[in-house]
């Protein structure tokens, strides 16, 4: 059980549900909400990215990319604590549970009155799948490309935070646009630190990530980039939003409900130290502080939008 608690990478777990929380509580703030839709959508998120821990475990060790080169923790098939024949079982499984999960999702959601639309998430539901397994697994895995960026942009930042919502709504609102390319980049940010502390292995391995390709020092700005743009748009749309909107007086403006501004110091702290950084194995602690600030940043900010709730509810009913 331990060994595959450790392939599962329970580190990213947290990261991998932070669109859903967002995406779930803005449907909240809009007087829409349902628990069943969160839980499935939670647990098809979760399934995703343990496939997906699995997958990668597995097309690494098989392709030999997981070598005494590699920097960060050894895996489940290079240590040999799980036989590769048990590690396929595992993706089947984990693809199957992951596929129900999403077709309860996609029924409690829809329930049989918009047709287009579930077949539409279905079909989203097996893309997500094969990407996950297709990520390392495969003779020619997109990961090895230096595509794998654009995959959890995808699906762990625009799909998971504008798709949970829609589930909601039936719409899609732009505005969300602006947190969900913000959690995309910071998801996108902690695979790009992975792959900066692997660029010398991967390089010997031909896994051409993006960071192979173009060096470690257009990384680092890569990053920063990515990094720094997620938190001025997660600002702007706390500003589009109006979070201060719940004062009486309309000419106040209300910094108590920004406390999601809270999760910024340790994402400041972690560019400083990448920064800083000289040697790419000393960026594996990295990883975990980024997708925690990431999950901090999440439930901070759907916090301040149920204060928000909770304060218009109370001043335009005159509850005491």
């Amino acid at each position: 059980m331990k060994h595959w608690i450790e392939a599962a990478r329970v580190r990213t777990l947290p990261l991998s549900i932070s669109g859903i929380i967002v995406g779930s509580f803005y449907a909240m703030s809009q007087g829409i909400f349902n628990w069943k839709i969160v839980i499935f959508a939670l647990s098809t998120t979760l399934g995703l990215q343990i496939l997906s821990n699995f997958a990668n475990d597995y097309g690494d060790g098989m392709k030999g990319t997981d070598n005494e080169d590699r920097v960060g923790p050894m895996r489940s098939i290079q240590s040999g604590a799980i036989s590769p024949g048990a590690m396929r079982f595992a993706i089947f499984i984990s693809s199957f549970l992951t596929l129900v999960s999403a077709m309860l999702l996609i029924y409690f959601s829809f329930k049989g009155k918009y047709l287009y639309y579930s077949v539409l998430f279905f079909v989203l539901g097996i893309l997500a799948i094969a990407s996950a397994v297709r990520y390392t697994v495969g003779k020619n895995p997109y990961g090895y490309r230096g595509y794998g960026d654009l995959f959890v942009f995808i699906f762990f930042g625009v799909v998971s935070t504008l798709g949970v919502n829609f589930m909601f709504s039936k719409e899609l609102d732009w505005l969300l646009f602006l947190p969900a390319t913000a959690i995309g980049f910071l998801s996108v940010g902690v695979l790009n630190l992975n792959n900066i502390r692997d660029e010398e292995s991967d390089r010997k391995a031909n896994k051409n990530t993006i960071v192979v390709k173009n060096g470690g020092d257009w990384a680092k700005k890569y990053h920063f980039f990515l990094i720094v743009s997620a938190m001025v748009l997660m600002l702007v749309f706390a500003i589009i939003f109006d979070f201060s909107y719940r004062d009486q007086n309309p000419d106040s403006f209300n910094f108590d409900i920004y406390f999601f501004l809270l999760a910024y110091f340790p994402i400041i702290a972690h560019l400083k130290r990448v920064a800083k950084n000289k040697e790419p194995k000393l960026l594996d602690p990295e990883l975990k502080k980024l997708a925690l600030s990431t999950f901090l940043l999440s439930i901070l900010l759907s916090l301040s939008l149920i204060y928000f709730i909770s304060d218009f509810i109370i001043y335009y009913t005159n509850w005491p």
